[in-house]
């Protein structure tokens, strides 16, 4: 692969204005799909196999009329102080607006009066128009939206609270300056680590390319593949991360070669050659890591995963490709004044040990010591993570000067926390021979079981084979007491069904959360199997080892478990919640653990591979172990940490977002960033590979047989192009058993 590699990053750069011109031409032609497409009008979210979606498909088909999977909206008000909303001119001033909601578009299905559909809070301090529209919130229009938000302002103007509700005003997340100040950062370190504006400025010009093509070919197909909203800002996140970090990589090892005085486009040829064949594995395991996400079979979570892998891809080929074709752009003016010398120096034998191999061979004197510290530390932060609590985010975790917000909290004083989270029990008698009296059973067994506030009576579809009930819980939508009332509910429908022929399924967004969360835990751990499983086979090609990537998967999962712990610690215990605007403490999202699982890991093995990588290929070369260690550190703690540091700033820029989910993803990834960069991969690592020795390296005869020689530390490179070996002895023969 090296000798591959080496002949693409050598064409490239000789021909980079037909490189750079391709790269050009795809970024305008995923610019001009994503603005000629169609705007997306679809954001379905669906669970097969699951109960709740089974009775949300069967009341599509039962009652057709009542457009199940239309957007929702609940335009709440407060009576003035010391009045009520029964008065006659805020109950005249309420049927207003309710005819002013029924002729403000075309889309709507129904609007519900309050005072006839009883939707006035005991103490008449609170009423609620139900709205219900005929297509989901991302298909409704601006001027439907517009006469939604409208229509409370006369009611204001009279004195009344008049706050809206519901997914009906559903719009895109905001990401907040934030996102801009992580890219600044990532733009500081790479000066900082370079020393040289150009060189600094081609990783982020690469990504931000390579970013645009896969963000703008997610717009162009999103209506036609139904892509969630969060979709394009996720594949962003990791394509902008993993993007420049890859570039980093390149350039850092081009300039390297330049250092040894070599010829431009040799060094070009040698930085593909050697840092591209990293790259090229480190992606492998990202995009593994993505596509894996496939086996929860959710198909919002599988097209996201897709989607980022798909961006991390463009990513590898923009590093292996468009970087070395820059490079022949920019000529010598990459390495600074300052990088030349400390370059010069460098190569000098009384030269001064930089930060990486000082910190390398204290290690080496203290692995026990950093080990445990290593590991007890990241151990004591996972504990928090013993409490998880999953669910996903409601209005409820919406900042509180959000309309959605205020009205969510709004019915939680009038009416109870969980009239928020209304339970649908659909009852599906075309089985029974009396479905009346089957109804009627089930109506009294929901009012007798415990957590429920209210229960509605049934309403029947014109076919009269399918009843549905509302039910009220009587905690919040999130708690686990609701989660018990749900529960409950088809334990009883179980036996009802034994008795009666009829078939009682619970839905509705709380029930929808629920399973969503149970079937996010029931393929955690068929996920990891089949992510780190694979991961770990590509790992023992690539480093001809049993115990290194053994060692990188047992690191990874420490620091998985670490970050979890503190993002329980933030987000659902509210430890230093509002340093990062947390203004709603609740369960974590359901698909976090299993989304960070996949996306951290295929990161976490990319310093692995490019810290690994240099060791072994100092190792093979005549180095004695713990000289390969000090020599990885020695040329690449500085470009990892760098590295670390940017995709940190990318992820923490996320933070700023609106939206409760997209602010808990960039939170968890980077803090996982930087537990496994700093902790795992530069202390733990370097304390295990110390205490193995040789044994490190270590790979049964019969293995080595069977094992791919991809050759990604360049040994075949280097003997073509006749090297010779490197300093301190010959190649080393690898221990085999």
């Amino acid at each position: 692969m090296a000798t591959f590699l080496y002949k693409l990053g050598r064409l490239a750069f000789r021909r980079r204005r037909y490189v750079a011109l391709i790269w050009v031409a795809l970024l305008a032609l995923a610019g001009f799909g994503a603005s000629s497409a169609a705007t997306a009008t679809s954001s379905s979210f669906s669970i097969p196999g699951t109960e709740a979606q089974k009775a949300f498909d069967l009341l599509e088909e039962r009652f057709p009329g009542a457009s199940a999977d239309g957007a929702t909206a609940r335009v709440v008000f407060g009576a003035p102080e010391n009045e009520k909303v029964t008065t006659a001119a805020n109950k005249a001033e309420i049927q207003d607006i309710v005819k002013e909601l029924k002729s403000g578009s075309d889309q709507i299905a129904s609007v519900a009066d309050p005072f006839a559909a009883k939707a006035v809070s005991q103490d008449g301090s609170t009423a609620y128009i139900s709205v219900s529209y005929k297509v989901n919130s991302m298909e409704l229009t601006d001027a439907t939206r517009e006469a939604l938000e409208d229509a409370g302002h006369d009611a204001q103007s009279s004195g009344m609270k008049v706050e809206i509700g519901g997914d009906a005003l559903q719009v895109m997340p905001e990401t907040g300056a934030t996102e801009i100040i992580g890219v600044a950062i990532a733009a500081v370190v790479l000066v900082i680590t370079f020393g040289s504006l150009i060189a600094a400025g081609l990783p982020l010009l690469t990504a931000l390319i390579g970013v645009g093509i896969g963000v703008s070919t997610i717009t162009a197909l999103a209506n036609v593949l139904d892509l969630g909203s969060t979709t394009s800002t996720l594949a962003m996140m990791i394509g902008l991360a993993v993007g420049i970090d890859y570039a980093l990589f390149i350039v850092s090892r081009y300039r390297a070669e330049l250092a040894e005085g070599r010829e431009r486009e040799e060094a070009a040829g040698r930085a593909v050659g050697t840092a591209g064949s990293a790259v090229v594995f480190a992606g492998l395991t990202v995009v593994i890591a993505l596509v894996g996400l496939a086996v929860v079979n959710i198909p919002m979570l599988s097209k996201m995963g897709f989607a980022a892998a798909g961006t991390v891809a463009i990513a590898v080929l923009i590093a292996l490709t468009l970087v070395p074709a820059m490079l022949g752009f920019v000529g010598k003016r990459v390495m600074g004044r300052r990088a030349r010398k400390a370059a010069e120096a460098e190569n000098k034998p009384e030269a001064k040990p930089n930060m990486g191999t000082r910190w390398a061979r204290f290690v080496l004197r203290r692995p026990v010591w950093v080990l445990l510290v290593g590991v007890l530390g990241l151990g004591a932060i996972a504990v928090p993570a013993a409490s998880l609590e999953m669910g996903l985010p409601d209005d409820g975790a919406q900042p509180k000067s959000t309309t959605q917000r205020q009205a969510y909290d709004m019915l939680s004083d009038g009416f109870g926390p969980g009239f928020n989270g209304p339970l649908m029990v659909v009852v599906d008698t075309a089985n029974s021979a009396d479905g009346k009296a089957a109804i009627s059973r089930v109506s009294d067994e929901i009012e007798g079981t415990g957590g429920v506030a209210a229960v509605t009576p049934a309403t029947l579809n014109k076919a009269g084979d399918t009843a549905t009930i509302t039910v009220i819980p009587k905690d919040r939508p999130s708690s686990v007491e609701t989660e018990n009332v749900v529960h409950a509910i088809r334990d009883a429908g179980t036996d009802i069904k034994s008795d009666t022929g009829a078939e009682v399924l619970v839905t509705g967004a709380t029930a929808m959360n629920i399973d969503f969360s149970q079937k996010m835990n029931d393929a955690l751990l068929p996920y990891l199997a089949l992510v780190v499983g694979l991961a770990f086979l590509l790992l023992m090609v690539v480093f001809r080892s049993v115990l290194v990537p053994l060692k990188a998967a047992l690191g990874f999962l420490l620091s998985v478990v670490a970050a979890l712990g503190a993002v329980v610690a933030v987000f659902q215990w509210g430890w230093l919640g509002s340093l990062f605007g947390v203004e709603q403490t609740g369960p974590i999202m359901s698909m976090m653990p299993i989304f960070m699982v996949g996306v951290v890991f295929g990161l976490a093995m990319d310093y692995e591979v490019f810290l690994v990588t240099r060791m072994r290929e100092a190792y093979v070369h005549g180095e004695t172990p713990g000289q390969a260690i000090v020599t990885g550190f020695k040329h690449g703690a500085r470009v990892v940490t760098a590295a670390a540091v940017i995709m940190m700033a990318v992820f923490a820029g996320f933070i700023g977002s609106s939206e409760q989910m997209i602010k808990m993803i960039g939170f968890s990834l980077a803090i996982a960033v930087f537990f496994d960069a700093f902790v795992v991969r530069m202390a733990i690592v370097p304390a295990v590979l110390a205490l193995l020795g040789r044994r490190a390296w270590w790979l049964p005869r019969w293995l080595d047989r069977v094992l791919p020689n991809v050759d990604v530390e360049g040994e075949g490179l280097r003997k073509e192009l006749s090297d010779g070996p490197a300093e301190g002895g010959g190649e080393r023969e690898l221990v085999r058993v």
